[in-house]
């Protein structure tokens, strides 16, 4: 079992929690989170925290596949303003920032944030991982082959569940050696996957727990889903919550979702389910 210091705010994982998603980006692929002002936001941000969600995830960057970077200036002015508002309304709440930039990383940890939630690893910004070393805050270390621009062209693996448990084991040992205390590791779904591997990985994430970290699965609505389905994203929520019940069924310690109530349903079901005797 696992706690998380989340800047001197202790975070249990004794039982699975939710991370609500909180994009505020012009080209997020969930539509429901599109064109929303900043009381819109806030008042989602209220709705997630009523409805059980633990953390609540800020992104200001699109890593939609094929989506195009924008810098750390541009992203610093869309998620400070939203980071400083949910701090002073909900100021119990634990906020996780969605970056790849250790500038932002910084910036939004001395705002208000509780975690960085990193989806390139430290790859895209070198100061990454050295930088959240010294916030001492948890560090999410996503698993992604390639870049948001190029991962989804042609990703190829001989066995990605070992692969990616190798990758873990050096980035592990990286943010130790930088002083990061709690590691959270994301197998990164969607990421530099194709379909087919996306559900090889789900199906063999137990192999992951052997690196003593908890883990956060993210198929929110993603494509693995509503392709899957033949639907659209806007569709996909009863195939999220099916592929958020298997994940909690394979070591699933965080679900990062657009729909935090549906989430906190399955984690309830599912701590139902393990305590029947």
């Amino acid at each position: 079992m696992f706690t998380l210091n989340c800047n001197g705010k202790i975070l249990n994982l004794n039982s699975p929690v939710v991370m609500g998603i909180i994009n505020i980006t012009p080209d997020s692929f969930f539509e429901g989170h599109l064109n929303k002002n900043d009381a819109e936001i806030l008042l989602m941000a209220e709705q997630m925290i009523k409805n059980g969600a633990s953390i609540l995830d800020i992104g200001g960057q699109s890593t939609k596949p094929g989506s195009k970077r924008i810098g750390a200036n541009e992203e610093l002015n869309r998620v400070i303003p939203i980071i400083k508002s949910i701090r002073k309304n909900f100021p119990d709440t634990i906020i996780s920032i969605d970056t790849f930039y250790s500038k932002v990383a910084e910036k939004a940890t001395e705002t208000g944030a509780d975690i960085v939630n990193d989806v390139s690893a430290g790859n895209i910004d070198d100061e990454m991982i050295p930088t959240v070393g010294k916030l001492k805050v948890p560090y999410v270390c996503m698993h992604m082959q390639g870049t948001p621009e190029s991962m989804q062209l042609n990703p190829t693996y001989d066995n990605i569940t070992l692969e990616i448990i190798q990758f873990f084991i050096k980035k592990i040992e990286a943010c130790r050696n930088a002083g990061i205390n709690d590691i959270i590791i994301d197998p990164g779904f969607g990421f530099g996957k194709t379909i087919d591997q996306n559900f090889t990985l789900l199906r063999e994430m137990l192999s992951l727990q052997m690196l003593d970290c908890p883990i956060l699965v993210g198929v929110s609505r993603k494509g693995m889903i509503y392709k899957t389905l033949e639907t659209s994203p806007e569709n996909a929520l009863n195939g999220t919550t099916v592929a958020n019940t298997l994940a909690l069924i394979n070591g699933a310690s965080i679900l990062r979702v657009h729909d935090v109530k549906e989430a906190k349903e399955a984690i309830t079901i599912f701590n139902a389910f393990n305590q029947t005797t």
